[in-house]
């Protein structure tokens, strides 16, 4: 089952009295696909969505309109059409629509605001996967509606942004949190709290891919100075013998070819007399000059 669903099935359990069922039905049928005086259609993807619509209407209008099922490739198109001039007159003087789509507010009860925008969710809109992306959206039926459910959104502290697509007003939310306050104002608690454990894994698991990384490179740069000093080391060797360099110098010099894996903190930690990673550091430099001045006589 898709997370949109998820949600759909939160915001209809929690659409638990007679204000919100009102407030809900009047969300979804005003951002229905058809709305005028000859016709109402709603019509979704979503069998949640289709058997809530049919449950509302009848607990408002005492009429059971008929659902019809429209297969195509691999989805289910379920659709309420309503042509019965009665009703459909019944529907605009309660909810007093006009010719205009526009939202009244003044027939939604306050604590119903979170149940209307429930219903705007369950006739137009989507939310992603949070696992995948942070994206939820409402396709709106008109230009009107949109810049109205931005508002809406904007008075509970939710910043959305809309756009056309293939002709179609979007009003969409890509920030976590602004989605979250979303789902939860809409009455999807559940949701929101799974998108924040998701965070949260995503969180741990970026901290965790940081570190490896930085354990990687670490690694990565402990070997490339273990072989440079190796190659120093022999190159003393083959020419003038480790019995040329000082005790000291030459301490370390073994240590290193004992153990190639070694960081400068434990050879340090292993010498005869213990000394500090930098003092450790400074005997490979001498070393190391050494062993230049070894390659300048070779070429010289």
């Amino acid at each position: 089952m898709s997370f949109s669903n998820d949600v759909r099935r939160e915001i209809c359990l929690a659409v638990s009295d007679n204000d919100k069922r009102f407030a809900c039905l009047y969300g979804i049928l005003l951002f229905c696909r058809t709305l005028s005086p000859e016709h109402i259609c709603f019509q979704t993807e979503s069998s949640v969505s289709a058997e809530f619509f049919g449950k509302l209407f009848r607990k408002v209008f005492r009429y059971s309109p008929e659902c019809r099922e429209n297969s195509r490739k691999n989805t289910v198109l379920y659709c309420y059409d309503i042509y019965d001039r009665n009703i459909i007159r019944e529907v605009y003087r309660t909810y007093r629509f006009i010719n205009v789509r526009t939202i009244n507010s003044e027939i939604i009860v306050t604590n119903s605001i979170g149940g209307f925008t429930a219903g705007i969710f369950l006739a137009c809109g989507s939310v992603n996967n949070p696992s995948k992306e942070y994206h939820l959206e409402f396709s709106v039926p008109c230009g009107l509606l949109a810049e109205e459910l931005t508002v809406l959104l904007a008075d509970i502290g939710v910043t959305a942004k809309t756009t056309i697509r293939r002709g179609q007003p979007i009003v969409y939310i890509k920030d976590s949190e602004s989605i979250e306050d979303t789902l939860t104002f809409m009455g999807a608690q559940n949701c929101t709290l799974e998108i924040m454990n998701v965070k949260i894994y995503k969180d741990v698991r970026n901290k965790a891919n940081r570190i490896a990384n930085c354990d990687s490179a670490n690694i990565d740069k402990v070997v490339k100075a273990s072989m440079r000093q190796i190659e120093d080391i022999k190159l003393i060797a083959d020419n003038d013998g480790l019995e040329s360099l000082t005790a000291e110098l030459r301490e370390v010099a073994l240590m290193r070819l004992e153990n190639t894996e070694m960081s400068l903190q434990e050879i340090g930690e292993n010498l005869s007399v213990p000394i500090s990673r930098s003092g450790v550091n400074h005997r490979f430099r001498k070393i190391a000059v050494i062993a230049e001045n070894i390659r300048k006589e070779i070429h010289s």
